[in-house]
This record gives structure tokens, sequence and C-alpha cells, in this order.
């Protein structure tokens, strides 16, 4: 596959910021035609003006599986297909267990886990009908080990891990790849950096990645020729040690 993308629709959750905002930015200067999802409208259209191109924005909560299927439907409305979904909408919690409030870990689970299967699972018709299509799930670091200060996050990006490898190889003879994207630290909003002289000075200690660097991997895995499938790509600052 060429770096040109101009035939192909892709879904963007998480869009409105951080990885998600990164991701569209760089895909719709490959030509693509994209669905911007977020909660927040206003950021979406911000960052639709930014981008130009007239990209879909569905306002939407993953946690509800009436707006996951609602997006996905309207994507088929407008374009006809999903080509790509990145699916990418994810939040973050931390902290001791027994200090934990599982309200706040049901939360984290309906966004990180059950919204990832069920876009999924709302893609995939179309794209076994077509016998075409990619999609990538944004992991982490805390997929491939069970980092003590976080579980409950681990766990959940553990299951997307397991969830991947399994619908990797019932979607293989259809001709569809599937496979996870585990960045490490990533400096942005969901950890509170927002100042880019900061940011600028992390990446130069080797500490952290921009949400450009991870950008740049998602499109790397989709470019490999269709004979290759990137099951996982782990992408850490240089001096992350875990």
């Amino acid at each position: 596959m060429t770096n040109d993308f101009s035939d192909k629709v892709m879904i963007v959750t998480g869009a409105s910021s951080g990885i998600g905002r990164a991701v569209a930015r760089l895909f719709a200067a490959k030509g693509a035609q994209l669905v911007l999802t977020a909660r927040s409208t206003e950021k979406l259209m911000a960052l639709a003006e930014e981008l130009g191109g007239e990209p879909l924005v569905v306002s939407a909560d993953m946690t509800q599986p009436a707006e996951v299927d609602a997006m996905v439907a309207g994507t088929l409305d407008r374009f006809g297909r999903v080509d790509i979904l990145f699916a990418n909408a994810g939040t973050y919690v931390a902290g001791d267990v027994v200090d934990g409030h599982p309200d706040h870990w049901d939360a984290t689970i309906q966004l990180n886990v059950n919204s990832v299967f069920r876009a999924v699972r709302a893609v995939l018709p179309q794209m076994i009908e077509r016998r075409s299509g990619d999609i990538v799930v944004t992991s982490s670091i805390s997929g491939h080990q069970a980092i003590h200060w976080e579980p409950v996050y681990s766990a959940t990006k553990h299951a997307v891990q397991s969830f991947v490898y399994g619908v990797r190889r019932q979607i293989a003879p259809h001709n569809l790849r599937i496979g996870s994207l585990a960045p490490g630290m990533v400096l942005n909003e969901l950890w509170g950096l927002t100042d880019p002289a900061e940011i600028e000075a992390r990446v130069a200690a080797h500490s952290g990645l921009r949400c450009e660097d991870v950008a740049d991997a998602l499109l790397f895995m989709l470019t490999r020729p269709p004979n290759a499938t990137v099951r996982d790509l782990v992408l850490l600052p240089q001096n992350q040690d875990l």
C-alpha cells in the first residue's frame, strides 16, 4: 500500500484530542475521507474546520451502544463503506485497588473494552462482504505487562490484546487485518500535559512520545503490503524503563 489514502474511508474515535487528533491530521494530509468521533462536538468541529475536506463529524459517547452503532451507520450512509477503523477512544485510571471506586472502574471498562468490542463488531459485516478492511486498536504497554500502579487500566488493555488476537484469526480468511498499537508514555492531555515547552523538554530527554510519533506508527502499520499483518506494534520512549 502507498501513502495515498484518498480512496480510503477512515473512522477515528477519540478524535478530539491527543493521539486521535494527531492521527486525524496525518491521515487528512494523506487524503483520507475521515469520520471524526468524540464526545466534544465543539472540539470536533474546530478540528474539522482546521482539516478541511468535509470530514464527517459524529458527536458520540462510545460508552453508549446505540451511539456506537449510529456512528457506523452514519458512516455507511455518507460513504457507503468503512475501510479503516482506528478504535482509539479511551480513558485512564490508576491507584491502589483498596482505594479505588468500582463505579470508576466500570466506566473505564465500558470505554476501554466494551466500546472497542462493539465498534469492531459494527464495522465487520461490510468489511467481510467486501473482503477488504483494516482495524487498529489503541492499546498500551500496559496491555503487555501488568503495571502495579494501574491494575485496572492494565486489565482493560490486556482484554484488548486478547480480543485483537482472537479476532485476527477469525477475520484473516476474509482478507481483513486487525492489530494493536501499544505506546508507552505519550505526552498529551490524558496525562495532564498541554504545555508545548514541557512536552518538548520531555521529548528531548527521551522520556515521552509525541502524539505525532504514535500517528506515524499507525501509518507504518497501515502501509504494510496486504500479505503482511502487524499484529502488535509497541512504541516506547527510549528512556522508559518498566
